[in-house]
């Protein structure tokens, strides 16, 4: 199972007396248990690849996706052959958000609200001393 309780098709089993798990970049978990310093290899996961990404459903939430049809059919293969992307143990994924840069072009969009508020309110202005003048 995944971190968020979802479960790894094909399933991975690992020993409840593990000592060590280990993920590779190709994909392949191994668990060393007590008595036993080989790593065994239990199984692989695998990566999918679909044609069109922004056809997948995301009302899963949590970094989930559903296969729609304007996805098409995932591309199902082993971590590193075929194009497809390496596993990374111990790694957390970075966001591909860049926080600095959307804080500096909120500022310029808030700078810039404030700027077309005061002509907006600079021309009422006028406008009421126009009114005012012909009185």
């Amino acid at each position: 199972m995944t971190a968020d309780g979802y479960p790894l098709t094909p399933t991975i089993t690992i020993p409840t007396d593990a000592e060590l798990i280990t993920v590779g970049a190709d994909g392949t978990v191994s668990v060393r248990v007590p008595g036993d310093n080989t790593p065994q290899n239990i199984g692989t996961i695998e990566l999918a690849r679909f044609s069109n990404p922004a056809g997948l459903d995301a009302r899963l939430g949590r970094n989930l996706f559903l296969e729609t049809q304007a996805s098409g059919a995932p591309n199902v293969g082993q971590p590193g052959l075929d194009g497809l992307g390496t596993i990374a143990q111990g790694f957390l994924e970075n966001s591909n958000v860049q926080v600095v840069e959307e804080i500096i072009q909120l500022i310029i969009a808030q700078r810039a609200y404030e700027a077309n508020s005061r002509i907006v309110q600079a021309s009422d202005e006028m406008l009421q001393t126009a009114n005012n003048m012909r009185r």
